[in-house]
């Protein structure tokens, strides 16, 4: 994936004052930026990335934006299907009604958390955010297939913020590690699962409504789960339907509103 320079140096004819002038060497090309309308996105580095249709990372691509992921309104990035390496120095964010599907690992990596690679399930990707990833109103349904925001096992330095949306399917975060805050208000959805993070911030789950039922009877309805995360600041759930479940969530300052009763 990724394209270092080699730097040469210079030769001095040994045992002599006289010095061997060398041809300059020629500096790498910048990476340019790379405009996705549809399709795989190859292996290559790229100055930014901008996604404006259906698309995806071809497997086993290593993938390398020195700037930003921006995925236009009503487009769709998934990286979530097939292992990759995909490390993006800048901010990944998506416009209203767009989906964005980051990371997959195998039973093997994560055990029954695992958000397994469609394309090979018992492969792994590798996914790195050195900014913010923002989410704007994603929605679920483009091209007639459900999606959803899917982030599993990918590090973010920063903060991941999610506003609005919603889909007929699960939503997860889990299995990643977060530098600043996760942030998710106002998202209508199937269901969200919370699950083995570690966040270095605050965690705030507000206005978050789940429409799904979690048998097949279709007798009961589906709460947010937040499951054995270590955060290091304060976990607070306001305004959370139908309800809130969890467990074994450790908590650095304070468990607020619904989530009260999860911190150990």
């Amino acid at each position: 994936m990724n394209t270092w320079q080699r730097i040469l140096g210079t030769v001095a004819a040994a045992g002599s004052l006289t010095f061997i002038a060398l041809p300059a060497a020629t500096a790498a090309p910048s990476p340019a930026p790379y405009v996705c309308s549809g399709g795989a996105i190859a292996s290559g580095s790229y100055s930014s990335l901008t996604v404006k249709g259906d698309c995806r990372v071809a497997a086993d691509a290593m993938v390398r934006v020195s700037g930003n992921v921006t995925v236009l309104a009503g487009a769709a990035l998934d990286a979530q299907s097939a292992p990759a390496t995909v490390t993006v120095k800048g901010n990944v964010t998506a416009a209203k009604g767009s989906f964005v599907g980051l990371g997959c690992q195998s039973p093997a990596d994560t055990g029954n958390s695992a958000h397994p690679c469609a394309e090979n399930p018992q492969g792994r990707s590798d996914i790195a955010v050195g900014g913010n990833v923002t989410l704007n109103a994603p929605f679920a349904v483009m091209l007639n297939a459900p999606f959803a925001v899917m982030l599993n096992g990918i590090d973010v330095d920063q903060n991941v913020t999610v506003t609005g949306g919603g889909s007929p399917v699960p939503w997860t975060v889990k299995n990643s590690t977060i530098g600043g805050d996760l942030t998710m208000t106002g998202v209508t959805t199937d269901w969200l699962g919370i699950n083995f993070n570690t966040i270095a911030g605050n965690v705030t789950l507000t206005g978050l409504t789940f429409t799904g039922t979690d048998d097949a009877s279709g007798s009961g309805a589906n709460d947010l789960f937040v499951v054995r995360n270590r955060i290091d600041r304060s976990l607070t759930c306001v305004g959370v339907k139908p309800g809130v479940f969890g467990y074994g969530n450790q908590v650095g300052r304070n468990a607020v509103g619904q989530c009260t009763p999860l911190a150990q």
